[in-house]
């Protein structure tokens, strides 16, 4: 831990360039603060968490792999090093913040709200107030776990602006390398994500995965239709049309019994 004779050794956790670059000038206005690195998704920040153990993380919220929550449960609320959350907008987010006595930052990140923050981290860490702090990030993790209604709305990043999708009016999903391609009517939204990241923030039984890079919403399945080799084509409300995959045949066959 930093003390009173070095500076805070300070991490950036944000998927957006421009973000941790205005996040880093106004650091250096504040003098005291070493940055000794910045993340662009929630894995890389559990890494250099575990392994240079910074003083300080301005963790946004709103990344792909693992979300700022997702990070805080890889790396352990007792483990993390003090955090100042930064979000876009997230209702149930700023609530349990509240709740918990967190430090968060509203986007876009203003010089006076940072120096608060910076200024409350710093007491914390020269005090012994660590563990207050864990309880208070484990507080958090369970006040979220509870409260939160997931799946009802979605917040997504495109093109550096912050969407919010209800989950009902999605079509369907799609992996493409390192993004995964949200089908909404006739919008088309492309996140940076895994699809095994983005099916974690789904509400359990409402999408149906017929594919290694495709999932439906089930609501949206209109027709059903035998293919080639054991295989289905799903035809969607929207009129697409979706080739299941053989790993998934065992899955499909028990939504389809289920429905009948």
């Amino acid at each position: 831990m930093s003390t009173e004779l070095g500076p805070t050794r300070v991490l950036i956790v944000d998927d957006e360039p421009l973000a941790r670059a205005h996040m880093r000038e106004l650091l250096a206005e504040a003098g005291g603060v070493e940055v000794i690195g910045e993340c662009g998704d929630g894995r890389e920040a559990v890494r250099r968490i575990r392994a240079e153990s910074p003083d300080l993380v301005l963790l946004d919220v709103q990344i792909p792999e693992l979300d700022g929550f997702g990070v805080v449960r890889e790396v352990g609320a007792a483990r993390m090093p003090v955090v100042i959350f930064v979000t876009a907008y997230d209702e149930y987010a700023l609530q349990a913040f509240d709740v918990s006595a967190l430090a968060y930052l509203l986007k876009p990140v203003s010089r006076e709200r940072l120096l608060g923050a910076l200024d409350r981290a710093r007491a914390l860490l020269r005090g012994s107030s660590a563990g207050g702090e864990a309880a208070r990030l484990a507080t958090l993790l369970e006040r979220l776990s509870d409260a939160k209604p997931r799946g009802e709305r979605l917040s997504i990043k495109v093109d550096g602006r912050v969407l919010f999708v209800t989950v009902d009016d999605i079509d369907w999903l799609e992996a493409d390398d390192n993004h995964v391609k949200v089908h909404v009517g006739q919008h088309t939204h492309q996140v940076r994500s895994t699809m095994a990241s983005f099916e974690k923030r789904l509400p359990p039984g409402k999408f149906l995965r017929i594919h290694r890079s495709t999932m439906v919403n089930v609501r949206r399945i209109a027709e059903v239709q035998p293919w080639f080799a054991g295989d289905y084509v799903f035809i969607l409300a929207s009129g697409a049309r979706l080739t299941s995959g053989r790993s998934y045949r065992q899955a499909i066959h028990e939504f389809m019994e289920g429905q009948l």
